[in-house]
């Protein structure tokens, strides 16, 4: 499950169908397929949540339990739920299921839509509706202008929005030699957590990239967990974004070995800034490199559970327990 806690930048007020159709790609940053979207109406702070659409009927509930735990313990009133599918028929029994067990849980559901992109239906069907669905064109919707304002960036599927996460080769290969070049022993933790620190933060104030033997001392030092807390410890949910702009960057330059620290650092910064599918995609990037990476399963886990952004307060002292 993809959860997505919802940005406060912008109000979107969904009306029609093509409304709620616009709405789903900006809040979760990539246009879905083979999907079922939950959006969330009445709980504070607002989420909304993807899953990918299972090959059988007999997988359903599992699929649904994905969507319905997380809205039961965030006391979710009220959801509207869009399935994304060439498989017509499928899709709307699955969309059926799903909507039945939010009803058994107390969850009220607004109304459903299926849509395979180019038209969509309602769920249950209505009179007035054309059996063969609706046609919609998004391009020039205003939410999607409205996004573009903001900052916010759709890509046109998950697996490009994963794709922006992947290793720039020409970028490692300047970082490589940098990593090379440093020779002897790392600073003490105390010293070099202090650099790491002031470098992410000086980065993150000034919105600008570091250099590639900053990149390299960096990665190296964060290999040390206490100075990996030590570069996450300026996080705080007001300059999210801007940590998820450097982290990116330091992703794209990490050799694979090197990149599992900065991508779980990555994930968190995502999820602090709202951004859950990134988050879900920086967690993978973590994985691949170091299956057992403890706060990748953190991050993982807060996602799943739909936990708010504004439950971490950060500003935690990460010298706690070592030696000045």
């Amino acid at each position: 499950m993809t959860a997505h806690p919802t940005s406060p930048t912008t109000t979107l007020t969904a009306r029609t169908p093509e409304d709620i159709l616009a709405v789903v790609p900006v809040v979760l940053g990539f246009e879905p397929t083979e999907s079922l979207v939950m959006l969330t109406f009445g709980s504070d702070p607002p989420f909304h949540a993807r899953v990918d659409l299972p090959d059988e009927l007999d997988q359903v509930a599992e699929m649904a339990g994905l969507l319905v735990d997380p809205a039961c313990r965030q006391r979710v009133p009220r959801v509207f739920l869009v399935a994304y599918s060439d498989r017509d028929r499928f899709a709307e029994k699955a969309l059926r299921m799903t909507a039945r067990a939010f009803e058994r849980s107390g969850v009220a559901v607004i109304d459903g839509l299926l849509t395979d992109g180019r038209r969509w239906s309602p769920v249950p069907g209505r009179a007035g509706v054309p059996a063969d669905g609706v046609p919609y064109d998004l391009s020039a919707h205003p939410f999607a202008a409205q996004a573009v304002y903001d900052g916010r960036v759709v890509h046109a599927s998950r697996e490009r929005l994963a794709a922006t996460l992947t290793a720039d080769r020409d970028l490692v290969a300047r970082v490589v030699p940098a990593l090379a070049a440093l020779t002897g022993d790392p600073a003490p933790a105390l010293e070099e957590g202090a650099w790491a620190r002031d470098l992410v933060l000086r980065h993150v104030r000034d919105r600008t990239a570091p250099a590639d033997a900053e990149v390299a001392r960096l990665l190296r030092g964060m290999l040390d967990l206490r100075v990996r807390d030590a570069a996450w410890s300026p996080l705080c949910r007001e300059r999210a974004r801007e940590h998820v702009t450097f982290w990116t960057d330091v992703v794209r330059r990490a050799p694979d070995p090197m990149v599992a620290a900065p991508a779980a650092l990555l994930a968190f910064a995502a999820w602090q800034a709202g951004q859950g599918a990134l988050a879900w995609c920086a967690v993978d990037r973590c994985v691949e490199a170091d299956p057992g990476y403890s706060l990748a399963g953190l991050v993982a886990e807060v996602l799943t559970r739909a936990v708010p952004p504004d439950t971490w307060e950060g500003g935690f002292d990460w010298t706690a327990g070592m030696a000045v």
